[in-house]
């Protein structure tokens, strides 16, 4: 498995345990460069309907905000739905 997939994993089974910069490279490996960068927050485009975006942001201790790290799960589920 590669090295963004062992993240993916990690992230299923612990959301509350991702580094911010893990989920980035999961968010560029899946969606590309990320469309907006400021600061702790990011914004990807996502294959959703209705709101194609993920704001992801740097939380305390360099770790992802959980309930981001479910919305990005939801975003590759939808993109793997499609494929």
């Amino acid at each position: 498995m590669d090295r963004v997939g062992k993240i993916v994993e990690g992230m299923r089974a612990s959301p509350a345990s991702v580094r911010f910069s893990d989920l980035c490279a999961v968010c560029e490996h899946y969606f590309g460069a990320a469309r907006r960068q400021g600061g702790s927050h990011r914004i990807y485009k996502t294959p959703r309907a209705g709101d194609p975006r993920v704001n992801i942001q740097n939380g305390e201790g360099g770790k992802a905000k959980p309930y981001q790290v479910r919305q990005v799960l939801a975003a590759i589920a939808k993109l793997e739905e499609k494929s």
